[in-house]
């Protein structure tokens, strides 16, 4: 095969979470691009947190596969299309390699099969040693539609310890390239279910210690020989088609608001034209906004700015009671509703567009893949929060939300007047139907001078 074809990309997965693969996958994608080589990152699920800190480490954003949100083809050209760009495509795995929505559906190991590329095995050696040779194998073996080619181990301190586990992959037909040894500061701090997104953490620092650390113990060299493979040929471009007027779409991004998924971004910039704007610091809704769409974040870490921003809060509950359209999921839906409620039982006025509020005290997680129809239409998301909905007159829209094993649970999805919340986050870049949808809903009522 030419080599003109072929790139070296490659899913870190592990056998199970907690293995140190996003500690991992941060410090590669920051190694790879000092070489100067153009490094595109992937997220194997429906995880916003992790693409974040991929973003920051490449330097380009960082892309969702999901089988279960979008389809096999909308994975394959998401894939396809942005590795024409780059040189090396570093995709994280999610959980354990087998682990999926239901037995190994949409798991690493799904996702590496129906992209044709390799596993590179992250493995948590800390308390391990010529043993982990039965565990590369059972990886190796268990499913012949993946091809594990080489591992790297976490948590070792000595060479003579990474020989134990080095004559175990080769015992095994499993390419050893090094390891990571346990050090303070490549530890990123947790927060809830993902990495911390806190300023506070020296998030560069650490980033940049994993890369000086990296190139000692890891063969970059030959991780990237090991994993070069065909690269898929990207879809030609879809034609473009005559639409309405240019939309106005308002999306808020700051500290509070930073749960996006790319390809969401990508779908609503087809739509309209798309302008950022911060509820934290600027002082009003962006001017003419047809569309405000309310992503979710930790809006409870920053209640306090959030509620003394005033002017934004009334200019968006003005937008609002006036019938524009809207779509808040989970942090976005908290910042509509009349208050929200610290784990200390502190209420901070929101924007009050919503008539709820939202409380963190006996915060639980709940969490999970979910399928939405409502409206003829059926789309995917996951939902993840803590909050919970305290006193509120909230009505229901008629829709069906079923978790990924097809049971119905309760999620509903509001309405009221153009305002649409949620807990779920939804993923409409496959398919802009659900927005086309919003954006079909009647017109803002002019407001008074």
């Amino acid at each position: 095969m030419p080599a003109s074809l072929e790139k070296s990309q490659f899913l870190l997965a592990a056998p199970s979470s907690g293995s140190g693969k996003t500690t991992l996958t941060l410090g590669l994608l920051r190694a790879l691009a000092r070489r100067g080589l153009v490094v595109q990152p992937f997220k194997c699920g429906p995880d916003y947190l992790d693409t974040h800190h991929h973003t920051q480490a490449a330097g380009r954003p960082s892309l969702n596969l999901d089988l279960f949100m979008a389809s096999v083809g909308h994975a394959q050209a998401t894939y396809a299309g942005a590795l024409a760009a780059a040189d090396v495509a570093v995709v994280e795995g999610v959980m354990g390699l087998f682990d999926g929505a239901d037995r190994m559906r949409g798991s690493a190991a799904d996702v590496a099969e129906q992209l044709g590329i390799p596993v590179v095995l992250v493995v948590n050696a800390k308390a391990m040693a010529y043993s982990v040779a039965p565990l590369l194998f059972g990886f190796k073996n268990f499913y012949p539609g993946i091809r594990l080619v080489g591992a790297i181990f976490n948590f070792v301190n000595t060479d003579s310890h990474y020989r134990f586990l080095r004559e175990a992959c080769e015992d095994v037909g499993v390419e050893p390239l090094g390891y990571l040894p346990s050090n303070p500061q490549f530890v990123i701090p947790s927060r809830h279910l993902g990495l911390s997104i806190d300023a506070a953490v020296q998030y560069e620092a650490i980033v940049d210690a994993l890369a000086d650390a990296l190139p000692q113990t890891v063969d970059l060299d030959r991780l990237l020989a090991v994993t070069r493979t065909v690269a898929p040929p990207p879809a030609p471009p879809a034609p473009v088609a005559a639409g309405p007027a240019p939309r106005r779409i308002a999306v808020a991004r700051d500290a509070a608001f930073t749960f996006t998924y790319h390809q969401n971004l990508a779908a609503l910039a087809r739509l309209g034209e798309v302008t950022y704007f911060s509820p934290l610091a600027d002082a009003a809704l962006p001017p003419g906004t047809d569309f405000l769409y309310l992503p979710g974040g930790y809006p409870e870490l920053f209640a306090g700015a959030l509620s003394d921003n005033a002017s934004m809060r009334a200019s968006i509950a003005a937008y609002c009671a006036g019938g524009g359209r809207a779509y808040a999921e989970c942090g976005g839906f908290m910042y509509l509703g009349q208050q929200l409620i610290d784990a200390q039982g502190q209420p901070f006025a929101m924007v009050g567009a919503l008539p709820c509020a939202t409380s963190m005290v006996g915060a639980r997680l709940t969490l999970g893949y979910r399928t939405v129809a409502w409206n003829g239409l059926t789309i995917s998301g996951h939902e993840f929060h803590y909050s919970t909905l305290a006193d509120h007159g909230l009505t229901p829209a008629p829709a069906v939300v079923t978790n990924a094993k097809g049971a119905a649970v309760a999620a509903p999805l509001y309405r009221q007047a153009n305002v649409w919340a949620s807990y779920v986050h939804l993923y409409w870049g496959e398919s802009p139907a659900f927005i086309e949808a919003l954006l079909a809903s009647p017109p803002p009522v002019a407001q008074p001078a």
